[in-house]
């Protein structure tokens, strides 16, 4: 057996022992949740938040505030959608896969070449290449400018949820191959244009090797989860986790990280992260998360951590929801406390609370009104609303009247 295999074997053998509580706190202060301000404010502090988190995820609900806007919002005092869109005129966000679509910082665009090329090479992504079509596409973005699918048309071949146009079909093709990035959106809708005519000459074009987006990969999660398994660390990025395995016990070895346990879980961690965990740092106030945000996002891992077992229900058919459409997970003093169903009816100015569930007693606390009504107030704000309207309460029924009271007071 050679020296490295037994130092790196010896590292496993011995691992510090981290408490459940110590690594919540940790968790939750990487993924800069635990106060609100430490970024600044302005379009620069949504940039560093991005930067931070490594991601945010786009989506298309918008039940309540979109996915992305609703995860910078909860880190972000000062948060305004218009952050996103400067930034990306600017030429300092893009938009491509992570495990789902995202905004990602340009300085890491690298780091998206190795899907681009797959995919371009012939991997499929959501449907097989047309290339007439996307021929016929790209020649007139090329010869018209920035275009979007509403620039075209044609219509969807089928009458089912997910069918596409041919030249939706193609834009989606040419932009995941890297032909066509997203300058900027109108509204939500996606505006294309050629990528030498959007991506920043400073931008390192070069992409990396499997070693070098291993350590890539390792080395973002770890700055914004504080700690990870191989597996989370290699979540849905395809072909990734023996190159992950393989880094990870070279790092070890090198001791740039270590491996710690958390109950019965084996994890790594970078060595500083265990000087914060003797820091008297705060506990999360209240935070209604997405249930995209980039802290919960990994259900295993939640359900581990936090002891938390959560689906977001909107693709679940009707009859078998428990929660309602868009349960939106309650963070409370570093603790996963319930859900929220909520739906923002704008044209009213009312956040309708369709179901608030509580998984333990927190709803009896004082202390949990202080903190859960205020922000609930500032959710429905930030959802342009300024009314609210309880429907169902579930899992605290001693607190369900007084939480009654206090929402129509």
């Amino acid at each position: 057996m050679c020296d490295s295999l037994l130092v790196f074997e010896a590292l496993l053998l011995n691992p510090t022992h981290i408490d459940i509580k110590d690594a919540r706190k940790l968790c939750l202060h990487r993924q800069s949740l635990l106060t609100r301000g430490g970024f600044g404010r302005g379009p620069s502090a949504t940039l560093a938040a991005i930067k931070q988190l490594g991601y945010v995820q786009l989506d298309t609900l918008t039940v309540v505030a979109r996915a992305h806007e609703h995860t910078l919002w909860n880190r972000l005092p000062a948060f305004r959608p218009s952050h996103i869109e400067k930034l990306q005129l600017e030429g300092e966000l893009f938009e491509h896969w992570s495990h789902a679509l995202a905004l990602l910082p340009m300085v890491n665009y690298r780091y998206a070449l190795p899907l681009m090329q797959r995919i371009a090479a012939g991997e499929v992504h959501w449907n097989k290449k047309d290339k007439k079509e996307t021929t016929k596409v790209l020649a007139r973005i090329r010869n018209e400018g920035p275009l979007s699918s509403k620039d075209f048309q044609d219509k969807p071949q089928q009458k089912t949820m997910w069918s596409r146009s041919p030249s939706k079909r193609a834009l989606e093709q040419l932009f995941m191959e890297g032909e066509l990035m997203i300058p900027f959106r109108r509204g939500f809708q996606k505006v294309y244009d050629l990528r030498e005519r959007v991506l920043p000459d400073w931008v390192d074009t070069s992409t990396p090797d499997s070693s070098e987006f291993a350590r890539y990969l390792i080395d973002s999660h770890l700055q914004a989860h504080g700690f990870g398994t191989a597996k989370e660390i290699a979540y849905l990025r395809k072909g990734m986790g023996a190159k992950v395995k393989q880094a990870l016990q070279e790092l070890a070895e090198a001791g740039e990280v270590m491996p710690i346990m958390v109950s019965d879980s084996l994890y790594y961690c970078q060595p500083d992260l265990l000087e914060l965990a003797d820091q008297p740092l705060p506990r999360a106030g209240f935070r209604i998360l997405s249930p995209f945000d980039n802290a919960i996002i990994q259900r295993r891992r939640t359900l581990e951590l936090f002891d938390f077992d959560y689906q977001i229900e909107c693709y679940v058919r009707k009859e078998n929801r428990k929660f309602g459409y868009l349960c939106l997970p309650l963070l409370f003093r570093n603790r996963l406390v319930g859900r929220l169903d909520a739906k923002a009816d704008r044209a009213s100015g009312t956040l309708q609370l369709l179901h608030l569930q509580l998984d333990d007693q927190s709803g009896e606390r004082e202390s949990f009104y202080r903190s859960f009504l205020p922000e609930l107030r500032r959710f429905a704000s930030f959802n342009g609303c300024d009314k609210l309207a309880l429907q169902r309460i579930s899992g605290c029924p001693i607190g369900a009247q007084r939480f009654r009271d206090a929402v129509d007071g």
